[in-house]
């Protein structure tokens, strides 16, 4: 792992499909934009922001997420979502966390991610299903 700097950003965009709808994740009655579709577009975000101060064979996981779902967003229009990293301590990384439709913020928070060796962490997984 290379030095994580802080203060780095990242942005990803995508447009709202059916598919990240309230009513496909059952996480809701309406066709709009879920909040699991826009937490997993803050947490791409973060592991994006990431991507660049890792050696071969390493990755990150989520470890936490405090998020606030702000507005509504139709399902069609272009959803964005920024990630800050605001702290670092050894492996364990923290992430201001936005996202923005084509007219207002949606929502708002943190996440912490962690980085892992991913060989360690495969087999501590294939473990459990032994």
């Amino acid at each position: 792992m290379k030095e994580i700097k802080v203060g780095k950003k990242y942005l990803v965009e995508k447009v709202a499909e059916a598919k990240d709808s309230a009513v496909n994740f059952a996480s809701g009655g309406v066709d709009v934009y879920s909040t699991p579709a826009m937490v997993g577009l803050m947490e791409c975000a973060a592991k994006e922001c990431l991507d660049e101060f890792l050696d071969e064979g390493e990755s990150t996981v989520g470890i936490s997420l405090d998020i606030k779902h702000l507005a509504a967003t139709p399902i069609g229009m272009k959803v964005k979502a920024e990630a800050e990293i605001i702290e670092v301590q050894g492996k364990r990384v923290v992430f201001k966390v936005e996202a923005f439709d084509e007219v207002e913020k949606i929502g708002e928070g943190t996440h912490q991610r962690f980085v892992i060796d991913m060989n360690k962490f495969l087999s501590k997984v294939n473990e459990k299903s032994k």
